[in-house]
């Protein structure tokens, strides 16, 4: 294990650290508190952060100095109506209000893609109309591949990629943070497996040119850019070069959905990180025949879904990124 690893446990044994695949990891539902700073993690339960009660930061809580904050949703996969969840505008309100509860509102969210689940005009509008309730300023957002099926993404480039390049790729800046959002999900015919491409790859490597090393980098696309499950699609077949490109850099970190669930590994001043999913979960890598949402008891389902915030801090460098449950207690976090 390298010696900036982290290995983060639940109150089960899941089994997947004896696969070896996985170094660093938080199951769904767990709320973590993470300062990052010079490639290297502290952790923090936020068990004693969330009131059990309420699901709501506690009243009176001193929260990282930071100069601004940010959100991150996924996967809310508007349209899908199985029993798995079959109220997932609801849970998806449940995570707006999350939002707006918070003591600081966010500069602006991310969306890290399947905002809908069959790319249906009126699934857009439905989505659309459930984050103009969203206190922040500004939603970026990238697609999934349910925004994209069959390869067409035409409604949701008319929609999210007028300003964007190739697919809808783009960057922009914000108080000395650059953020990244890529597009993986155009061709997932090799195992599911995501791709970014030659077009792409050259992109990101003239947009990273010229930038100090002391930038503070943010990545965000749908599929992770790490090899969380590769038998099931989670991964990106090319992202080794798109990493290569970010190196560089002295802070960096990813922000993934697809999974459904949390996890977390570092490796050396990049830090990735997946969401869990507004609508369903899905199950543990290996631990099912496939991929797919996942039915549990209605009073746990909220446990399984949420949000991620992340607070920046200019001065030290710093990101602090918080897993916060629609509902229930946080993990408990062994170091």
């Amino acid at each position: 294990m390298a010696k900036n690893d982290v290995i983060i446990t639940d109150h089960n044994d899941d089994g997947i650290d004896r696969a070896g695949f996985i170094k660093c990891m938080a199951w769904a539902g767990t709320g973590i508190l993470w300062m990052m700073s010079g490639g290297i993690l502290k952790s923090y339960g936020m068990s004693q952060m969330i009131d059990k009660h309420t699901g709501r930061l506690k009243e009176g809580l001193m929260m990282p100095k930071h100069d601004f904050s940010f959100v991150q949703i996924s996967d809310s996969h508007i349209g899908f109506n199985k029993p798995a969840n079959p109220d997932v505008t609801g849970t998806l309100q449940a995570a707006i209000d999350k939002i707006n509860a918070m003591p600081n509102i966010p500069a602006f969210m991310l969306h890290t893609g399947d905002l809908t689940h069959l790319a249906q005009a009126d699934e857009f509008d439905t989505l659309d109309q459930a984050l103009k309730g969203v206190k922040s300023n500004k939603v970026f957002y990238v697609p999934g591949e349910h925004d994209v099926l069959n390869g067409d993404n035409k409604l949701y480039m008319q929609r999210y990629g007028k300003d964007t390049k190739g697919d809808g790729w783009y960057s922009f800046d914000y108080n000395g943070v650059h953020f990244v959002g890529l597009v993986n999900v155009i061709d997932t015919s090799e195992g599911g497996l995501g791709s970014l491409g030659k077009t792409q790859l050259q992109w990101l490597e003239d947009d990273l040119k010229g930038r100090s090393a002391s930038t503070p980098i943010v990545v965000f696309a749908h599929i992770p850019l790490w090899a969380v499950y590769p038998q099931w699609g989670w991964g990106t077949r090319d992202s080794e070069q798109a990493l290569g490109f970010l190196r560089r850099f002295g802070s960096v970190t990813v922000l993934n959905g697809h999974i459904h669930q949390t996890m977390q590994k570092t490796e050396g001043n990049i830090t990735f990180h997946t969401a869990t999913s507004t609508a369903f979960p899905q199950p543990q890598p290996g631990t099912a025949p496939a991929p797919g949402p996942m039915k549990v008891p209605e009073e746990k389902l909220r446990s399984l879904l949420g949000l991620t915030s992340v607070y920046f801090d200019k001065h030290d460098h710093t990101l602090a990124v918080t897993d916060i449950p629609l509902a229930g207690d946080a993990v408990k976090i062994q170091q």
